[in-house]
């Protein structure tokens, strides 16, 4: 067959990924804190972008409450976005005589900042009611601690004097300078520090030191007799029980009878107390306030010094009881970031631009601000369309609790708000609500489903794990629930589940099987 060149017309359809859809994307599955650096970086590009005046409040911004309660945050147009667009077009930068009067106003343009808020009841119709707005978004300027002097000189806030925590190998260099004063043991200490895992473990033998340094192994032992008396209390163990030894040492609780426990914790970890109180030659009481003792040890002080702080959880959506069965909820606006486009300051420069690259870049910039402006509405929008119907499928949860949680996946919700699961995945992926019933994060609301027996509404996953965490805690001694047992009293109450589920679920609770808390109450009785 002979080869030939031919020009064919071909007409097809195909999603093209722009770039400002990709970062819309990105914006959407952000966390609170993701967002916010993300919005800095921004703000550092960006000349006509800045943050709301933290002494700003919704009412002045002219996005603020819903007085009567008649729409909320998921009833509300974008058309003032595209207004906007035309207000900020190209055209403003090109025309001097928009752009050169100073008769414009001095602050931005209140259809720049977005102020969320909403309401939902059980029946879909929203609660009458005024939203109190009137705090200040943030904490005031100037004054007090952090803030300005009285005399107008600029000082640094309280928290840029702290001085900065010191790391775990900074302490354990001081501590070694102050316990050893010749070289050797210094040496011999340095070397040892290195060898700490992140658990605060000596991660090596001590003959590999001896050998590398060519020194005596009596000193290298000597040496780390001494390390081990640092603080924290436990650091240069080189396993747990001896971690655990060093612990009881400092509180002078150190027997026998518990070195007889440490040297058998596999025994602890099988539960076999009967095996364990004829060894250590205890009762029963004595052998569980060992125990309870151990508890209260740290079995990872490395890990416990030298941790990183955490984080506390800003939730994004903020729900409250409204009375009569119904529920409040709003965007929470400590966790909802303020970006304007400064309007003075795109009248001050537009008119002083004469070449053409310069109004290219301004026109690039503003086109990039308003469109980060409408993202972040957009994305505000998607999160309260989100949670909102979460709260409406899952009303049985926050009225009577985990026992009531419906079995809920992603399709669900999507079809209900007209939304692709994708876009439901990524809202609730790392977004909080704080609830009457406490914090939790969106994905916690979508469990899979246990059929029912008698043909009834399926049940939740996490609330079946919530019943068979019940029923063991209610056994009674004398009769341990097995895991055949549990699946008998959950087909009674209608819930159709294997065996081998309840045992995962079980496991995944971390509660013991059958025989090792037949054991463990037995051993408690007697």
């Amino acid at each position: 067959m002979a080869l030939k060149a031919r020009l064919d017309l071909r007409q097809s359809q195909s999603l093209v990924m722009t770039p400002q859809l990709q970062q819309a994307i990105k914006l959407l599955q952000f966390n609170n804190i993701e967002l916010s650096n993300f919005i800095d970086s921004e703000l550092m590009e960006n000349p006509l972008l800045e943050r709301a005046d933290p002494g700003q409040t919704y009412a002045e911004a002219g996005d603020g409450a819903v007085g009567n309660g008649d729409e909320g945050l998921d009833s509300r147009s974008n058309d003032n976005f595209a207004d906007r667009d035309d207000q900020f077009g190209t055209d403003r930068l090109t025309s001097s005589e928009s752009m050169g009067s100073d008769d414009g106003p001095l602050d931005v343009s209140s259809d720049a900042l977005y102020g969320g808020e909403g309401e939902i009841t059980r029946n879909g119709e929203p609660v009458s009611g005024s939203h109190d707005y009137s705090a200040p978004y943030g904490g005031g300027t100037g004054g007090g601690v952090g803030g300005s002097a009285a005399g107008g000189d600029d000082l640094p806030g309280l928290e840029q004097t702290l001085a900065d925590e010191a790391t775990l190998r900074q302490s354990l260099d001081d501590q070694l300078n102050i316990a050893f004063a010749d070289a050797t043991s210094r040496m011999i200490g340095s070397y040892l520090i290195d060898m700490l895992d992140e658990n605060g473990y000596i991660s090596g033998a001590l003959d590999e030191v001896s050998e590398a340094l060519e020194c005596d192994l009596t000193d290298v032992e000597r040496v780390l007799k001494i390390m081990q008396g640092f603080d924290p209390v436990g650091i240069f163990a080189r396993d747990l029980a001896e971690c655990l030894e060093l612990q009881l040492r400092e509180l002078n609780r150190f027997d026998p009878a518990m070195a007889a426990l440490l040297a058998n914790l596999e025994l602890l970890a099988k539960r076999d107390f009967d095996r364990l109180r004829r060894v250590c030659g205890v009762d029963s009481d004595d052998l569980y306030d060992m125990i309870d003792e151990i508890k209260t040890l740290d079995p990872r002080p490395g890990k416990t010094a030298d941790g990183e702080i955490a984080t506390p959880v800003i939730p994004d959506v903020l729900m409250r009881s409204a009375g009569n069965g119904n529920w409040h909820l709003e965007l929470n606006s400590e966790a909802l970031p303020r970006v304007l486009v400064n309007e003075d300051y795109v009248a001050q420069i537009g008119s002083g631009l004469r070449d053409r690259e310069e109004r290219g870049f301004m026109s690039e910039k503003l086109q990039s601000a308003n469109w980060l402006v409408k993202a972040l509405h957009q994305r505000a929008t998607t999160i309260m369309k989100v949670a909102s119907e979460i709260v409406r499928q899952q009303d049985g949860f926050f009225t009577h609790g985990v026992g009531h949680l419906r079995p809920l996946i992603l399709r669900d919700i999507a079809e209900a708000i007209g939304m692709h699961e994708s876009t439901v995945s990524r809202v609730t992926n790392g977004k909080f609500m704080s609830t009457p019933r406490g914090m939790f994060e969106l994905k916690y609301f979508f469990t899979t489903a246990i059929s029912s027996s008698d043909g009834g509404d399926a049940y939740s996953s996490e609330a079946v794990r919530h019943r068979i965490k019940s029923l063991i805690d209610n056994e009674e001694p004398k009769k341990i629930l097995s895991d055949d047992k549990l699946v008998e009293l959950l087909g009674k109450e209608g819930i159709d589940i294997a065996r081998r589920t309840v045992a995962k679920y079980r496991e995944a609770m971390r509660i013991p099987s059958s025989v090792q808390r037949r054991r463990e109450k037995k051993s408690r009785a007697s």
